[in-house]
C-alpha cells in the first residue's frame, strides 16, 4: 500500500465524496479492499452499488445489514476482514421511529402513515441524512478498524454534511406546524395567509377525497417528543465528521467540467470542518507507448495514415486530461494529496479488479 493512501486509510472513519458518474462506489469499495488487505477490519457502506459491483461484494441486495466479504484467493498475507452492506434509507428511517417514538402506538402510526411512506423515499436529502445516521450507528457499535463510507451523489459536499440541520429544519418549519396545528393553535393568531393555505388542502380533501390533511396532521403529530432524540443525534453526528478521526475523499475524474466541482467540494468541506484527506483522480488513462518505428514494409501505407491518425487523437486526449489533472491539482489546498486511480478498460467485475486499480494507485 503506497503513501499516501496508507496515511489515509489509518484513520477511523474515510467518507468518500462527489459527483455521480466518477466511480465512487467503486472507489468506496476498492479503498476497503486495500484497507482490509493491509490487516484492518473494515466496514464499507455503499448507497447504490451497480449490478456487477454488489455481485462482486457478495452483498445480498435485499439485506441493509453488514455481509462479510469473502478475501480468499486475493493473495497472500491478508489478515484483515471486510464487511460490505448497501445502505437502505427508509429501512434507516425506520429504525430511528422505533427508537425514537414514545409508545409503540405512536410507531405504528408514523410507520403506516402515508405521509411518512412517501417523504422516506422521496424527500429530497433523506437518503444524505440516512447515511450519516447509519454511519453514527456502525461507528457507535463498534468492531471496525476502519468505516469506508460512500455517499450519495451530489453536486456539492454541503448536501451531504448539511442533511441534518435541513431535515430538522423541515420537521420544524412553519408550514409542517401550519398543518398539524389545532383547532387552539388556529384561533390563537395565525395569519389569514395560513388559514387560506389549510382551507385549500381541506377543500382538496372534500374534492377528492384523499384526506390529505387528516393523514398530514397524523404524521406530524406522531413526532411529538421524537425531536429532541432528532436533534441529539444530528449533533452527535456533526462532531463525529468533525473529529480527527475522520477524513474526506473527494473522488473525481480528469475532465474539464470536474474542476469546479471539486472548488466547491473542498470549500463546502473546509467551512464545514471536515478534513480532506485526499481527491482521487478516477480513470485516468494510461500513458502512450512510444512508437516502434515498424518498418515501412510491414504495413501497408493506408494502415500507416490510421494508425498515425490513431495515435495523434490519443495524444489530444492525453494532453487534454493532462491539463484537467493540472487543474484540479492547483484548485486544491497544499499538502492535500493527488492520488491517481486507472482505468482498467472495462468495469470492474471482482474483487480482483478492485485489488488491481488499488495495486497501481500512484501519487499525482
Amino acid at each position: 500500500m503506497k503513501p499516501p493512501v496508507e496515511s489515509i486509510l489509518a484513520k477511523r472513519l474515510v467518507i468518500c465524496v462527489g459527483p455521480g458518474g466518477v466511480g465512487k462506489t467503486t472507489s468506496s469499495a476498492m479503498l476497503a479492499l486495500v484497507a482490509a488487505g493491509a490487516g484492518r477490519a473494515v466496514d464499507v457502506m455503499t448507497i447504490d452499488p451497480a449490478p456487477r459491483l454488489l455481485d462482486a461484494l457478495g452483498l445480498d441486495a435485499g439485506s441493509n445489514q453488514p455481509q462479510a466479504v469473502s478475501l480468499d484467493g486475493l493473495g497472500r498475507g491478508r489478515r484483515g476482514r471486510m464487511r460490505a452492506m448497501r445502505m437502505d434509507p427508509k429501512h434507516t428511517f425506520d429504525r430511528i421511529i422505533e427508537r425514537y417514538a414514545p409508545s409503540a402506538a405512536a410507531r405504528d402510526a408514523i410507520l403506516a402513515n402515508r405521509i411518512y411512506r412517501n417523504l422516506s423515499q422521496t424527500l429530497a436529502g433523506v437518503a444524505d441524512y440516512m447515511a450519516i445516521e447509519r454511519l453514527l450507528e456502525l461507528h457507535e457499535q463498534g468492531g471496525a478498524d476502519l468505516i469506508v463510507l460512500d455517499t450519495p451523489p451530489a453536486a456539492e459536499a454541503i448536501d451531504f454534511l448539511d442533511a441534518p440541520r435541513r431535515l430538522l429544519e423541515f420537521l420544524n418549519s412553519r408550514a409542517v406546524t401550519l398543518l398539524g396545528a389545532s383547532g387552539n393553535m388556529l384561533r390563537g393568531g395565525l395569519s389569514i395567509v395560513d388559514f387560506a393555505a389549510r382551507a385549500v388542502l381541506a377543500a382538496f380533501d372534500r374534492v377528492t377525497g384523499l384526506h390529505l390533511l387528516r393523514d398530514v396532521q397524523g404524521f406530524i403529530r406522531g413526532f411529538d417528543g421524537m425531536y429532541p432524540g432528532f436533534v441529539e443525534r444530528a449533533a452527535r453526528a456533526q462532531a463525529l465528521l468533525r473529529d480527527p478521526s475522520c477524513t474526506a475523499i473527494i473522488v473525481t475524474t480528469a475532465e474539464r467540467e470536474r474542476i469546479a466541482q471539486v472548488s466547491s467540494f473542498v470549500e463546502g468541506l473546509t467551512a464545514a470542518g471536515v478534513a480532506i484527506g485526499a481527491v482521487l483522480v478516477n480513470r485516468v488513462s494510461a500513458e502512450l507507448p512510444r512508437p516502434t518505428g515498424a518498418r515501412r514494409g510491414d504495413i501497408g501505407p493506408a494502415l500507416r495514415r490510421k494508425l498515425a491518425a490513431n495515435l495523434a487523437d490519443f495524444r489530444a486526449l492525453k494532453r487534454r486530461e493532462q491539463g484537467a489533472l493540472a487543474a484540479i491539482r492547483d484548485a486544491i489546498p497544499a499538502g492535500v494529496p493527488l492520488i491517481i486511480a486507472p482505468e482498467l478498460g472495462y468495469e470492474p467485475r471482482s474483487l480482483r479488479d478492485l485489488t488491481e486499480i488499488g495495486r497501481r494507485l500512484k501519487p499525482g
